[in-house]
């Protein structure tokens, strides 16, 4: 009889899904938590939240190794958490706190942990894809069979540097993979607009690289599709660029009003596409989690949540005396 442990989908043991959920938890109940903070005023600046699209970033990163690289966007809270960076380190570097990941000087839009492999999420528009390229290009220099990744929006991949991206990494064939997270929308304009309704994966083909178009609610068809191209990355078998269309559950940013959307949509997404309710409902129909074991994560999760909300506020302010400290190079 086959061991409860080792019984899975997708190759994925019982354990690595429990882990996938707990990841895909992480980032609501964090993106959840921000938004509540953000009303309050202890988060300053803008944030993009990533609620709706986690089974992208978790589905990605599940087939990375810890050694691997990734690099964000604007909306990068997800990328980073499912790669797995600290939570009350991000929450203090949201907070403006000196503990936080990058000393309280970041904020959401530049959250950054190298000793995990995240290389930072970008307030520039597509300026991932040049940075993963690069990252790759030093792995097959160093031989280390590293790869990246580059998490890009559909509004990104309209970006020259995203396709001169596309072009290099095809002639060096370097074990990179382009993520293209279609949200819909690139800030308030609908991808059918801005990209005449047509597949960002199609453009591949003009780089000499496999294009695949996956459900980006659906944790196992991203996850399948990204080990696949991760594993040809490893292997020698240069970039692939990987579209997932999604959603996302809050506005571009917190506080957009959102006019460009029905009222509907939202509601019908969250009730419909919630990429953590089409995890659990496959799970647990097929036997391999019981929903008890969900409900455990989900609580375990929210006190998570809240101890590190707790334990960030508490940490101070950076010392003044600190403000160049990382601006200029020393030598």
């Amino acid at each position: 009889m086959t061991s409860p442990a080792v019984v899975g989908i997708e190759g994925l043991s019982r354990e690595r899904l429990l882990d996938a959920y707990r990841s895909m938890r992480q980032i609501r109940g964090f993106e959840d938590r921000v938004y509540r903070e953000f009303q309050t005023g202890t988060i300053l600046g803008s944030c993009h939240l990533y609620a709706g699209q986690e089974a992208i970033a978790v589905g990605v990163c599940t087939a990375l190794r810890p050694d691997d690289y990734i690099a964000g966007t604007h909306r990068g809270h997800g990328h980073a958490i499912a790669k797995g960076c600290d939570l009350r380190g991000m929450f203090a570097e949201l907070f403006g706190r000196a503990t936080g990941l990058c000393h309280g000087r970041g904020g959401s839009m530049h959250i950054a942990d190298v000793s995990k492999g995240m290389l930072g999420a970008n307030g520039i528009v597509g300026a991932s894809a040049p940075i993963a390229t690069g990252a790759a290009f030093k792995s097959k220099v160093l031989g280390t069979g590293q790869v990246a990744v580059a998490f890009v929006g559909d509004g990104g991949a309209n970006q020259g540097m995203f396709l001169e991206s596309l072009n290099l990494s095809s002639v060096w064939r370097v074990p990179v993979v382009f993520v293209v997270e279609d949200n819909m929308y690139a800030g308030s304009i609908s991808a059918t607009y801005h990209l005449c309704d047509v597949d960002v994966a199609k453009r591949a083909e003009g780089f000499c690289m496999p294009g695949v178009t996956v459900d980006g609610f659906d944790f196992f068809a991203v996850y399948s599709r990204a080990r696949e191209a991760v594993e040809r990355a490893r292997g020698g078998g240069g970039p692939t660029l990987l579209e997932c269309k999604a959603s996302r559950f809050y506005g571009h940013f917190v506080g957009d009003p959102q006019l460009y959307r029905t009222k509907e949509e939202v509601p019908d997404l969250r009730a419909n596409k919630d990429p953590l309710m089409l995890f659990s409902r496959r799970v647990v129909g097929e036997g391999v989690i019981r929903q008890e074991d969900l409900d455990e994560i989900d609580a375990s999760v929210a006190r998570q949540i809240d101890e590190a909300v707790e334990l960030a506020l508490e940490d101070p302010f950076p010392d003044p005396s600190t403000l160049l400290d990382g601006v200029y190079v020393s030598y």
